[in-house]
């Protein structure tokens, strides 16, 4: 299974130091380290993370893969709202669109050969511009 960790740290020099170490410990075992997202505020995380987006997370690892109208419909909400926050969430990388590129499913699911890391995957994701 696939980890995904979220945190919320304004110290960079200690997020640097520890990705390092992961990363250091991945090259050295071979083993899948998780994939770590770091934002440096509450309020950079929360403009990523919004409720509805959280929402789209939990029905991804719950239902699995689907088209986005379907995915919409399931959610009750409109189309192009799903279409955008899957984009978002796409960027940042919190999901992944599935071999056939059809629908996205939930980077907690276990991953096909194709997409894989052999190492973890960590983002320092930056607060959107005002």
């Amino acid at each position: 299974m696939r980890v995904a960790t979220i945190r919320v740290r304004s110290d960079t020099d200690q997020a640097l130091r520890e990705m390092r170490k992961q990363f250091v410990a991945a090259w050295k075992t071979g083993e899948y380290q998780g994939e770590v997202f770091e934002f440096e505020s509450p309020a950079a995380l929360f403009r990523l993370l919004t409720p509805k987006r959280w929402e789209l997370l939990e029905a991804l690892q719950g239902a699995g893969p689907c088209g986005v109208r379907e995915r919409a419909r399931l959610l009750e909400r409109g189309v192009r709202r799903v279409h955008n926050d899957i984009g978002a969430l796409l960027d940042a990388g919190l999901i992944e669109k599935t071999d056939h590129g059809k629908g996205c499913s939930s980077r907690r699911d276990e991953p096909s050969q194709s997409s894989r890391p052999d190492h973890p995957v960590q983002k320092s994701l930056p607060a959107p511009l005002p």
